[in-house]
């Protein structure tokens, strides 16, 4: 159990109320955590060096068959353990911790049973763009290390090699991504392969090294990095264009369904499932779509008549999208209002949270050499150990694809109280074990997301009737998400058919949607997160807020949500009940 002696923050008192009596805690449970931790640090080198691992930052994971039958055999061994520690008589943050090890090992066992390293990358990102998402927020103040990451460019190619063996087996199992993913994967392929060394992403970091470095001077330092991208990476940067065009691209699925692959049906059952962490069949999450879409466009339409405007809905939209005064002139004005939305967020966040996280946020664009291809804005997480600060990146390319109606729900999602709040709050809770921390449980990071998005109209964040508009227009955007992606996977759909939720329904541009639309066809499953997500914590709340009736505190039911990590939606709920009984009896 954690202490709260020296804690500031008066909105972390509820813990201890909703703990009720002490409980002695499990060493066994304890040992089992840290070995696991420990373990899977040892594993992902990304996530060991953002927390600090010097060592780590040299390394780059191993993608092989082998390395994942090590996997195989270590979280079976964990899993093991965890069967002989009884959940009965645990209580309290060991109950927590048993339940969300056991619900990690579960899914990481999953994801190997169903070999999805066979396809390693998607429209969206692959292991071709990893390392060019680490370099832009990679510290550089030392020879140690630019040694660091010339070692990560060396062992590059390896990298490159193991992936598309991966690739290889998928090609050979039927296990593919659809043929206009892969030809979109070749463009950006050939593109990074054309890439001259002296302007590779790739070097960037190595650019960042102080002017005074003691030892071997930067110009030595950046020559060598330039000779390994030179001699090495670009080769294998052919060699991947090579296997696309004459191996992967001949071998592509025609079907753009996930069910049409070999055990697609129960891939795609699972990915539901996984992402959403409920027990909702698709067809079922296909209604919820259909009846939010129904919900949220009337909403809309309310909003469009406070505007004035005269046409019907069609006509509006066509209007959103083509009047040059939604619409920045410049890159660095797309940037700077939405810096000044994220300053007008931060000045309204204390009326909202108890808490607030130490880390600060910049707001970035998203770098040229992935813009073209790449979503409207995303978050890239900070590591206080590395002294790097969390990143709300803006898509500043096409500008008259950007609206600025969307601006303030985008900033909502993306920065704060979104992505960055929730993400540092959780990497800085007290007493959360690191396992928990950083946990990839996608209905509840994204549900957070888009919940912050709505907050944000009682925060007083959207000015008139176009940004509110634009809010909702997003909100549509991802219940037309649940209704295109089991469209898509489950039911068979064409890319027209999904498109037409979108098209008819929301403001989004033309170029958001064709994005956003090959995202869903290469990543099955993950776009249902959001709407399920957030429309299970605005239930809880509801529900909380209800039985409270007047001691319901905003600010302390969004230290519950968030404070505990990411969560599974099922323990969210047990964890947002547990409070509410603990509010009830508090003075």
């Amino acid at each position: 159990m954690m202490s709260l002696r020296g804690l500031a923050s008066a909105g972390l008192v509820w813990l201890a109320l909703a703990a009720g009596p002490a409980v002695a805690a499990s060493p066994a449970l304890d040992a089992l955590v840290a070995d696991y931790q420990a373990w899977s640090l040892g594993d992902d080198p990304f996530e060991a060096g953002r927390r600090g691992d010097q060592e780590a930052l040299s390394r780059l994971p191993d993608p092989g068959p082998a390395a994942d039958a090590r996997r195989r055999a270590a979280l079976s061994a964990f899993r093991d353990r965890l069967s002989r520690l009884p959940a009965a008589g645990m209580s309290g943050e060991d109950a927590l911790n048993r339940d969300f090890l056991d619900w990690t090992l579960s899914r990481r066992l999953a994801s190997l049973d169903f070999d999805e390293a066979r396809m390693p990358f998607s429209s969206d990102g692959g292991f071709d763009q990893t390392l060019g998402y680490v370099a832009g927020g990679l510290p550089m103040r030392s020879e140690a290390d630019a040694r660091a990451w010339i070692a990560r460019l060396k062992a590059l190619p390896g990298y490159y090699d193991a992936h598309i063996a991966n690739a290889r087996r998928g090609v050979k199992s039927g296990f593919t991504q659809p043929r206009p993913t892969t030809l979109q994967v070749l463009e950006r392929a050939r593109a990074a392969a054309a890439v001259n060394p002296d302007d590779d992403p790739l070097l960037a970091p190595l650019r960042r090294l102080p002017a005074d470095l003691p030892g071997p001077n930067r110009t030595a330092l950046l020559d060598e990095a330039r000779g390994v991208l030179r001699d090495h990476v670009r080769p294998a940067r052919a060699r991947f264009v090579a296997f696309l065009e004459t191996e992967y691209l001949p071998a592509a699925r025609q079907s753009l369904a996930a069910r049409s692959l070999p055990n697609g049906e129960a891939w795609y059952r699972w990915l539901v499932a996984d992402h959403t962490t409920t027990a909702l069949t698709p067809d079922q999450i296909h209604q919820v779509g259909l009846d939010e879409v129904a919900r949220i466009r009337r909403e809309m339409e309310a909003v469009m008549a406070e505007t004035g405007f005269q046409g019907d809905f069609p006509a509006f939209l066509a209007l959103l999208r083509s009047d040059p005064r939604f619409y920045a002139t410049s890159r660095e004005e797309l940037l700077e209002k939405a810096s000044r939305i994220a300053k007008r967020i931060d000045n309204e966040l204390p009326a909202w949270f108890a808490t607030l996280p130490r880390l600060t946020y910049g707001v970035r664009p998203v770098p040229a050499d992935i813009e073209a291809t790449y979503t409207t804005g995303r978050y890239f997480g900070g590591s206080a150990a590395r002294g790097v600060s969390g990143g709300y990146m803006v898509n500043t390319s096409r500008l008259d694809q950007r609206p600025l109606y969307e601006l303030p729900a985008l900033t909502l999602h993306e920065a704060v109280p979104g992505h960055h709040l929730q993400i540092a709050l959780a990497e800085e809770a007290p007493g959360v074990p690191e396992f928990r921390r950083n946990a990839d449980v996608t209905a509840f990071t994204e549900g957070w997301g888009l919940y912050a998005e709505k907050l944000g109209g009682e925060m007083g964040i959207y000015r008139d009737p176009w940004e509110r508009f634009g809010r909702l227009s997003y909100e549509m955007w991802r219940a037309c998400r649940l209704v295109a992606d089991t469209g898509i996977h489950w039911k068979g759909w064409s890319v027209d058919q999904a498109r037409a939720c979108f098209t008819q329904n929301s403001a989004l541009s033309p170029l958001n949607i064709e994005v956003e639309l090959a995202r869903y066809v290469s990543w099955p499953g993950q776009a249902l997160a959001y709407k399920i997500g957030e429309m299970r914590i605005v239930a809880l709340r509801e529900t909380a807020r209800r039985e409270l009736g007047d001691r319901f505190d905003i600010r302390r039911f969004h230290d519950a949500v968030l404070l505990a990590g990411p969560l599974p939606l099922d323990r969210l709920e047990t964890r947002i009940r547990d409070w509410t009984e603990a509010e009830r009896r508090r003075n």
